[in-house]
């Protein structure tokens, strides 16, 4: 499929608008909507498609519809529907008044049913899901008609309000469509239009015991709300043909649909039914679970939703399937992070440094900065005494020849305070692990370089020991091991790929004591460790932080790169 035309500046969906409003089409009306299915929580592929709608309509001047298509009452649940509102809103997108459910139409397309049965175009079958499948033929062999596609519209009337009062099981008599048997396109071989569900509907309870078909409400729909432009996935391109006959027979306002490719990404699952499985099965501790792709795990892992807002419109709007690398998303989190989130101290896995010839009752505050790279990010004072914490990693008694942390006998600096040197190795005598480190400090050091010149390779990170808090860091890896976990045979199981590594607990972290007046939901840089978001499983006394993402950025990078090869 080639590359759709686009005006300069503009992808071709922007183009195709701005066209539409040159030539007065909509009388230089935009309105668009997010059309989801309550039966799952969204995910950031969701998010490309709201970043779309929401923003064509707001650079047009137009308006965004949020319309729940609330067809399927045995998968749906006001829980989706709660989510789905929360995640929508907390990526910065208002729909005002423009609510919407298809459930609202349920009475004008029972109506459109019948109008189409009147006119010979439906009849009711009672063909199985079996028996259905095999009329319907191949690809490349046409179908068969149904037996009962000959029924008289009056008796098909009939059929169908009796359908309607329940004197039916489920499974035994569908509406379809009256259209080609033999036309190219599967979609177009007598659809079914509504099928029997006698399930209780969240919104309009019993009334109903048939519901529409998706391919039936969605174009009637869009049409009943007068939406200018139907932007949907590619998926849904073959299904165009089927909406526009649906419009045409009813002779109905016809919005214009436009497809674009759906978001992929490495390392990542975006099917629902497949993330679904993930949480019933207990992969994930539920649908926010902060290893999740859903917005409410990314919510919850500390990703920004202007982060998420700058990666939609990085990645664009094409009519060609791609996959996007994970890094690219990661990268725009750093760079929205690195700008606005405060720096404080952690200590993930402590080792504990008491400095022999600093006096014992003593306690100095030293001076920190916030955030360098924030115009206004202030100062802070921080606890320095005899006993402290370091990264057990920052430590190392018989160091490689390129380690310049703390070795016995080596100097290094703790930040914004002194240098230290490493004079004694306390182990634990059952087990032989390195428990303390026995330390002096040279006072003369204090915030910056010594008064003799020398220098130091290595700057450590630290806590107090008196003053730090203990903390739970949950650390999170991909959920996946590889970069295509969908991409498996037949024979393949794609939930094999899931890596069962992907969460790490550290449970004796220790922080400073300003973190105690973060509030959940906050997200903060623990230097040199990446950025953390305070949990709301966090309590007085009890801190828990999910790490958001680390500091590498292998997008950025490569971006530098970039642009210095263009210059």
């Amino acid at each position: 499929m080639t590359e759709a035309k686009t005006s300069p500046g503009l992808d071709f969906v922007r183009a195709t608008v701005a066209k539409d409003n040159e030539t007065g089409k909509w009388d230089n009306r935009v309105v668009t909507r997010f059309p989801p299915e309550p039966n799952g929580y969204l995910h950031i592929g969701h998010a490309k498609s709201i970043a779309l709608n929401f923003g064509i309509a707001q650079e047009n001047g137009g308006v965004c519809h949020l319309r729940f298509d609330d067809t399927n009452p045995i998968k749906e649940e006001q829980e989706y529907i709660e989510s789905i509102k929360r995640d929508v809103s907390w990526l910065g997108y208002d729909w005002g008044e423009r609510e919407y459910f298809a459930s609202d139409y349920f009475d004008q397309l029972y109506a459109w049913a019948v109008k189409l049965i009147k006119a010979d175009k439906a009849f009711v079958c009672q063909l199985d899901n079996e028996q259905m499948r095999l009329y319907r033929g191949t690809l490349t062999e046409p179908g068969r008609n149904s037996p009962w596609r000959r029924r008289p519209a009056e008796e098909n009337l009939e059929l169908f309000e009796r359908m309607k009062n329940g004197e039916f099981e489920e499974g035994s008599h569908t509406l379809r469509a009256k259209i080609d048997m033999a036309h190219p396109n599967l979609n177009m071989r007598d659809p079914v239009m509504y099928r029997i569900l006698k399930a209780h509907h969240h919104r309009t309870g019993d009334k109903w015991c048939v519901y529409p078909m998706y391919d039936f409400a969605h174009g009637q729909s869009d049409s009943i709300e007068r939406v200018t432009h139907s932007i949907c996935t590619l998926e849904f391109e073959d299904h165009r043909p089927l909406y526009d006959w649906y419009l045409d027979q009813l002779d109905v306002y016809h919005p214009r649909q436009i497809e674009f490719a759906r978001l992929n990404l490495t390392f990542t699952i975006l099917s629902k039914r497949r993330l679904i499985e993930l949480v019933k099965e207990g992969f994930v501790d539920g649908w926010d679970d902060p290893r999740m792709p859903t917005i409410s795990g990314m919510r919850r892992r500390g990703y920004p939703p202007e982060a998420i807002r700058a990666f939609c419109r990085r990645i664009g709007v094409s009519k060609t399937e791609s996959t996007v690398d994970i890094a690219l998303l990661e990268h725009h989190v750093r760079e929205h992070l690195n700008r606005c989130a405060q720096r404080r101290y952690a200590v993930l896995d402590p080792l504990k440094v008491v400095i022999e010839n600093y006096p014992e009752d003593k306690v100095e505050q030293l001076e920190c900065i916030n955030n360098p790279e924030a115009p206004n990010g202030g100062r802070r004072k921080v606890d320095f005494c005899r006993e402290i914490y370091i990264e057990r990693d920052d430590f190392m008694e018989d160091p490689p020849r390129k380690f310049f942390r703390l070795a016995p006998g080596r100097e290094v600096r703790l930040r914004y305070a002194y240098f230290i040197t490493c004079n004694e190795v306390i182990r634990d005598p059952d087990s032989g692990e390195i428990v303390e480190l026995r330390c002096s400090y040279d006072p003369q050091t204090r915030g910056g370089d010594a008064p003799d010149g020398r220098r130091v390779k290595g700057t450590i990170h630290w806590v107090s020991a008196r003053h730090s808090l203990p903390a739970t860091i949950r650390l999170y890896d991909r959920l996946f091991t590889c970069e295509y976990p969908g991409d498996v045979g037949e024979d393949g199981d794609w939930k094999d790929n899931f890596n069962h590594g992907s969460l790490s607990v550290l449970s004796e972290s220790r922080v400073e004591p300003s973190l105690a007046e973060f509030k959940p939901g906050e997200t903060v840089q623990f230097e040199r460790k990446g950025y953390f978001r305070l949990d709301e499983d966090s309590s007085e006394g009890f801190l828990v932080f999910n790490r958001t993402v680390g500091l590498r950025d292998s997008w950025a990078r490569m971006i530098q790169q970039q642009k210095k090869n263009n210059r």
